[in-house]
């Protein structure tokens, strides 16, 4: 028998399973990263062993964004290589696991797939617990992972397909309190990199114009923060660059560099306000559960802006909680944090068989109603 069968746990797990210390493969493919890492630990506390992460952007730069055949496709190509590199940078075999987790949504459903067939190819062959895990959640248990918080603690996933305030109580018990209506920040970054000429992924590329611009030469609004409540809108914010770049082509028959660089700063210090005044009203819901330790974390790949992580720092100074960011390496997709919400789940005892599916959609709190922009598709993760 296999050490991960001997290992593994059935039902929900009692006090000392939680203290067992595990050892999980982790793969993430859900957008355009392919990862695959070994996080050794238990719940609360562990070490990442290594973590490996090969990016598409080159795939994709003449496009203008992510091309899903493209992602689905390098994926495919990619997911066993990224595995054999994590397992030797870890020093670990096959043999050495307790489970594999991967990404089961939501994400672009081709990536998804590849990542869960690579998956129960090894769970197949191995006899390792299969265990799916909802990419979000990899994002909000990455606190747990870096600085082993308490529950209950409040994060904002804030990334290029997402955007929500969420308490966060058990690695499955999230409330959200809010989210976008419309546009992601950072698909908003993308669109507006892409109005203005400049380079995918836009969020990068954007901070790094801004740091030459004026942030308040340009009046942009501030979506929504005339409504009570946490939810977010940034289209609109978005349509407003249009209209200005528009407006200094006709007057001037073109822009400047520093036009470009004005428009980045004040667009960003929009989407930073915004977070940051809907992070006050998400706190003061946060606080009011009186929580010992009260922490908000960010995490999702926005949350490597600069100028957002300071909006959103002394938003929590105001406020009297202590403001967490993970390290950059895992703002962005990443597998470790896939690793480490399965070490949560095989704990717990959560594991799938080999019906398991991909979802493209998947939200975190399956009892608060569906998001206003989730359209014909379902709701919104």
């Amino acid at each position: 028998m296999l050490p991960a069968q001997q290992s593994g746990c059935n039902g929900r797990a009692d006090a000392p399973h939680r203290m067992m210390t595990v050892t999980v493969l982790g793969l993430e493919s859900s957008c355009d990263d392919t990862a695959a890492a070994v996080v050794r630990g238990t719940s609360g506390k562990a070490r990442i062993l290594s973590s490996v992460v090969h990016g598409q952007d080159a795939l994709h730069a003449g496009y203008g964004g992510v091309v899903p055949e493209i992602a689905a496709r390098a994926h495919a190509e990619k997911l066993d290589l990224c595995v054999m590199r994590a397992l030797a940078e870890a020093g670990v075999t096959l043999g050495d696991l307790d489970a594999v987790a991967v990404t089961a949504g939501p994400g672009l459903i081709g990536g998804v797939l590849a990542g869960v067939m690579c998956a129960k190819g090894i769970c197949a062959a191995t006899g390792l617990p299969l265990i799916g895990v909802n990419h979000l959640a990899g994002h909000a248990l990455t606190p747990r992972l870096t600085d082993e918080v308490a529950w209950p603690y409040l994060v904002l996933l804030v990334s290029g397909g997402h955007c929500q305030f969420l308490i966060a109580r058990g690695h499955d018990d999230f409330t959200r309190l809010g989210g976008t209506i419309d546009d992601a920040p950072g698909e908003a970054f993308d669109k507006v990199a892409r109005l203005l000429g400049l380079p995918q992924p836009g969020g990068p590329a954007v901070e790094s114009e801004a740091r030459k611009g004026d942030p308040a030469r340009f009046a942009f609004p501030r979506p929504l923060l005339d409504r009570p409540g946490c939810d977010l809108s940034f289209s609109g914010l978005k349509t407003a660059l249009l209209r200005q770049r528009d407006l200094i082509v006709r007057e001037k028959g073109g822009i400047t560099r520093q036009d470009r660089a004005d428009l980045c700063a004040g667009f960003q210090q929009a989407v930073a306000d915004v977070l940051a005044e809907k992070s006050r009203r998400a706190l003061a819901h946060y606080t009011a559960l009186a929580p010992a330790a009260p922490i908000m974390a960010v995490a999702g790949g926005v949350a490597a802006n600069g100028v957002i992580r300071a909006a959103l720092k002394e938003a929590c100074a105001g406020a009297g909680v202590e403001f967490l960011a993970p390290p950059l390496a895992l703002c962005t997709d990443n597998a470790a944090m896939i690793a480490y919400a399965g070490i949560e789940r095989h704990l717990a005892g959560a594991h799938d068989d080999m019906t398991l599916s991909a979802r493209p959609r998947w939200p975190l709190d399956g009892r608060a109603p569906p998001m206003l922009g989730s359209g014909r598709k379902g709701a919104r993760a």
